[in-house]
């Protein structure tokens, strides 16, 4: 569901950009405010298995391939605002460091999977859960439905964005710039695509590890309504280094993503032309670990090797945000028992 450089014109990017900026914004004050040093842990934690997870490539119809997120769950665990910064994050170290997705339409990849998703994925969940206690099985079945239909919504996102850009923008022969595919093609491909295959996927993992939560766990799963505690949660960074060495077997589905070829690829698939913005814009950003691979090292070791390196800087990253966010929030409530009473 990764939007590449190339297949949006830059005015589209600039929208995106400008759409997903007030949720960014919202996100830091609302995060600081909830978010403590106990929980810091658990957005760590799952910003890195959000990465791990996207990995795990699916065959999909047509020769494709999908992935699950995992906003859904970040979303139910911390809440929505959470899940925007921490899959933001992952979605921008993809795009430095890995060359999945782009940093011009870094705004566009984060408004579908960083801001559709989870709160569309949110509002199921809390719609279906209700006041149901934490434990309680209804939950379970809301995290499913949720994160079934946040995922669908953010891929109907991604295939408007990619079928608008043919009408908006093509050469005086009516030869499209960037994505060279219509609405009509677009939107069907994404939609089947994730409601066949991508949304199961996406369900049957969050449901899983959240009905593991609420066995182990069950305080975090009001965490962002009540301040729950992280408790010990290292058993689930163990699981989480064994879920990256086991990500290869990403690597055994065949095939692109839709929409997200290369320039090389598009030659082969007989579409008869190059569009002229997106052959300009592809792959201008030279990413270290490029298609998640290590210089020198064989695919299965420089992808487990990727897996290793990203888990660890988006952990890192949103462990420092975290504590930089909560502490601003202690700062702050301090301030108010030192001078004058709130009113």
């Amino acid at each position: 569901m990764h939007i590449p450089d190339g297949y949006l014109s830059p005015a589209t990017c600039v929208i995106m950009y400008t759409a997903s900026v007030p949720f960014w914004y919202s996100a830091v004050n609302r995060v600081r405010k909830a978010l403590t040093n106990r929980t810091v842990p658990v957005l760590a934690l799952f910003g890195a298995f959000s990465f791990v997870l996207m990995m795990f490539n699916v065959p999909l119809p047509g020769g494709t391939t999908g992935h699950a997120v995992g906003g859904t769950l970040l979303s139910i665990l911390l809440g929505p605002w959470a899940a925007i910064l921490g899959v933001s994050v992952v979605l921008g170290i993809q795009a430095l460091f890995f060359g999945d997705g782009g940093l011009l339409t870094f705004g566009a990849n984060c408004f579908n999977m960083a801001i559709v998703l989870p709160l569309v994925g949110y509002f199921i969940y809390k719609v279906i859960a209700s006041d149901s206690e934490a434990t309680s099985s209804r939950r379970v079945l809301a995290a499913v439905v949720g994160s079934y239909f946040g995922i669908v919504a953010a891929s109907l996102a991604a295939g408007i964005e990619l079928g608008i850009q043919p009408a908006l923008f093509h050469a005086i022969d009516g030869t499209p710039l960037y994505a060279p595919y219509s609405l009509d093609v677009a939107v069907p491909a994404m939609l089947l695509a994730h409601l066949l295959i991508a949304g199961p996927v996406e369900a049957a993992v969050t449901g899983l590890v959240f009905a593991y939560m609420q066995r182990s766990h069950p305080s975090l799963i009001k965490a962002d309504e009540s301040g729950g505690k992280a408790g010990k949660i290292w058993i689930l960074w163990g699981a989480l280094a064994l879920l990256a060495l086991a990500t290869p077997l990403g690597l055994l589905a065949s095939g692109t993503a839709w929409g997200e070829w290369g320039v090389d690829e598009l030659k082969d698939m007989g579409l008869g032309f190059i569009p002229q913005g997106l052959e300009k814009l592809a792959g201008w950003w030279p990413a270290l670990f490029q298609d998640y691979g290590v210089p020198g090292t064989g695919d299965v070791i420089g992808y487990i090797l990727s897996a290793l390196v990203g888990l660890v800087l988006i952990a890192f990253l949103l462990w420092m945000l975290g504590r930089w966010l909560s502490q601003k929030n202690s700062s702050k409530s301090g301030s108010f028992s030192k001078g004058e009473p709130r009113s």
